[in-house]
């Protein structure tokens, strides 16, 4: 019994600290199988996901004369060298935007324990399941819905959330 008020109690204060921290959120959710559905010669959807994000990012913060910083974790170096070539051919101008985004990439190695790659990892799962699985009871995505990033009409499909295909 004591296991279960301690997690309970855990999940209560995660969710406080969520809940109470001012952050947007801009996410991506790609839907690999019916991705690969529609196109025959199919792009990394790593990188329609990554491509995606930043362009929303820099809506979000339009300050383009500014360079913002993007920590990744590491992956490994395959992984990580792929990532960063693609990178940099977005950030060269390479998105539906067609023109250079004042981004740098920095990689971050999962033992630097950093807040920010925690939070993503706390939120990318429950994101990912309401829109897979919709009709599946979802508290933690409840819980980021109203983090999401906005337009100025208050809509965050497209904006702070963006499902492809």
């Amino acid at each position: 019994m004591k296991s279960k008020q301690l997690k309970t109690d855990f999940l209560n204060e995660l969710t406080g600290i969520i809940q109470n921290t001012p952050f947007a959120l801009v996410s991506t959710v790609i839907d690999k199988e019916r991705y690969r559905q529609r196109h025959q010669a199919a792009e990394n959807p790593y990188h329609i996901g990554l491509r995606f994000g930043l362009e929303r990012i820099f809506y979000c913060l339009r300050q383009p004369e500014s360079i913002t910083h993007i920590v990744v974790e590491q992956r490994g170096k395959v992984e990580d060298d792929e990532l960063e070539l693609e990178f940099r051919r977005i950030c060269a101008g390479n998105s539906y935007l067609h023109k250079p985004l004042p981004f740098q990439l920095v990689f971050a190695d999962k033992k630097s324990n950093s807040a920010g790659l925690q939070l993503a990892d706390l939120v990318a799962r429950p994101i990912g399941l309401h829109i897979l699985r919709p009709e599946q009871s979802n508290r933690a995505f409840e819980i980021v819905n109203d983090k999401f990033y906005k337009n100025s009409r208050g809509d965050k499909h497209g904006y702070g959330l963006k499902c492809y295909p």
